[in-house]
């Protein structure tokens, strides 16, 4: 056999083939869910705020800038490389683009300007991890720091005196035109207004994402299928892959891994620099110290969520963009109707979760006897979800009685359930057993409360993030070698 063989040459197995339209689908199929469960609460509550045309476009803007920090995450993790840098190539973006769109008046430039500044914070980065191995957290915190002096430090020599400009911000900045199906608001008016369930949701849907979109929105959000085709489907992104996963055997197959992730460092750079841009020239007019805000670590935890993939990405970026756009919007009703979301999530989650364990020691000795472990614990958190609830709405004081009853019930099953799941030859349902009385909690809080402490709202983004990330860590799977040290001719 040629040694030459390349890694794109190896026949495609069916299997993963089916395995990947199965984690497509899956993907769609939760963000549906998601959607229908949202327009339920917005039905049940009377907030219409939460899926409000309105809504919809703030979501976007606060998504999108994390959204492309996640991406450019995905590129260099994909790669091997950990990009804690992505918030520092973000503020390279955020001043070399607004530096350049003032000084040539044309948007255009400044979005080139941003990518490229972006690209070069990638090109440090990868020059610091790649060629002289320094560790990936160190560098990118390094490049986190440097970013901020040194644009105040441009700052201070370009912008100070220029009308509007000063050590700390941009004067005005041109604008990006913007593209849309205007018709689309006026045709959809009656079903938005109607308040029908799923009918009205949907309309506002249509109309948020079809009116009044910035032209860089339209691009980022054609970056992520974009991504995943070049990733997944193309013999570079292959390649590019197999240099985070096993970078030993890509070399031993001739990959020139050294160029596969100085690429994907660099690309990741261009796609924060492109998020910088974004914030100040789309979300903002000006250039302004400090306007990341944090977004491209959220940006991290977003891909994380995902599972770094593209899709996964999409959906955590607009969690949090979601949230985002309800607490700036002033929606301390709307957050607070998302409680209910949450505690029926999960109950949800708790019962798959418990139902699955079941089923997979369905053939064992012990099933009877953890089944029925299970059903006391199943029907104890429905009787202190119900009790609760009740007294919360205010009903007789002896409904105390029944939740703390049910919560004693479902404490005693969930403690011998710890001890005895494992000598029944089964995975222990840790989530399960969280989840189901926190959903207790959490429901039983939206009952007993007409609003949430401002202070609490304000924070919702960040709490959603710890909240998605405590979750999402069950199932994790990063590339193997990400964070590695690797040196070439080791194979």
């Amino acid at each position: 056999m040629s040694q030459d063989l390349s890694v794109s040459e190896a026949p495609a197995a069916p299997a993963p083939a089916r395995s990947g339209a199965r984690a497509r689908w899956r993907f769609v199929s939760i963000a549906v869910a998601a959607f229908v469960a949202l327009a339920g609460v917005r039905a049940i509550t009377g907030q219409p705020m939460l899926t409000s045309a309105g809504t919809i476009q703030a979501t976007l803007a606060f998504a999108v800038p994390i959204g492309l920090a996640g991406l450019g995450g995905v590129w260099a993790e994909r790669a091997g490389i950990i990009n804690i840098g992505l918030e520092g190539m973000m503020v390279l973006g955020t001043w070399f683009g607004a530096y350049f769109a003032w000084s040539f008046d044309n948007p255009w430039v400044g979005l080139v300007a941003g990518v490229l500044g972006g690209m070069a914070g990638g090109l440090i980065h990868a020059v610091a991890t790649v060629t002289f191995g320094v560790d990936h957290i160190v560098s990118g915190v390094a490049i986190n720091i440097l970013a901020v002096g040194a644009m105040r430090y441009l700052s201070l020599l370009f912008f100070v005196g220029a009308p509007g400009g000063g050590a700390a911000q941009s004067p005005q900045l041109p604008e990006f035109p913007q593209v849309g199906l205007p018709f689309v608001a006026d045709l959809l008016a009656p079903a938005r207004d109607s308040g029908i369930f799923l009918v009205s949701d949907t309309a506002s849907l249509v109309t948020g994402l079809t009116t009044g979109m910035s032209v860089v929105t339209l691009l980022a959000i054609l970056l992520v299928p974009l991504t995943f085709a070049v990733l997944w489907h193309t013999p570079f992104g292959l390649r590019l892959r197999s240099c985070g996963e096993n970078p030993d055997a890509a070399e031993s197959l001739g990959v020139p891994v050294y160029a596969y992730k100085f690429t994907a460092v660099v690309l990741s750079g261009g796609f924060a620099g492109m998020g910088g841009v974004f914030l100040a020239m789309v979300a903002s007019s000006v250039y302004q110290e400090g306007q990341t805000g944090g977004r491209g670590y959220i940006g991290l935890a977003a891909m994380i969520f995902g599972n770094w993939r593209p899709g996964g990405l999409a959906m955590g970026a607009g969690l949090f963009g979601f949230t985002d756009a309800l607490q700036v919007r002033g929606g301390g009703g709307a957050v607070h109707a998302l409680l209910l979301l949450i505690a029926g999530a999960l109950l949800v989650a708790a019962a798959v979760v418990l139902a699955a364990a079941l089923r997979r020691m369905r053939s064992t000795p012990s099933f009877a006897g953890m089944a029925a472990l299970c059903g006391v614990f199943a029907v104890g958190t429905a009787l202190a979800a119900a009790g609760g609830t009740a007294a919360a709405t205010g009903g007789p004081a002896w409904w105390w009685a029944v939740a703390a009853l049910g919560a004693a019930a479902g404490a005693v099953a969930a403690v011998r359930a710890v001890r005895s799941w494992p000598d029944a030859g089964g995975r222990l349902p840790v989530p399960a057993l969280v989840a189901a009385p926190a959903g207790v909690v959490v429901l039983v809080v939206y009952f007993a409360t007409d609003s949430l402490p401002g202070q609490l709202v304000t924070y919702s983004p960040h709490i959603a993030t710890l909240l998605v990330l405590a979750l999402a860590s069950q199932r994790l799977r990063p590339p193997a070698s990400v964070g590695r040290q690797w040196r070439k001719g080791r194979a």
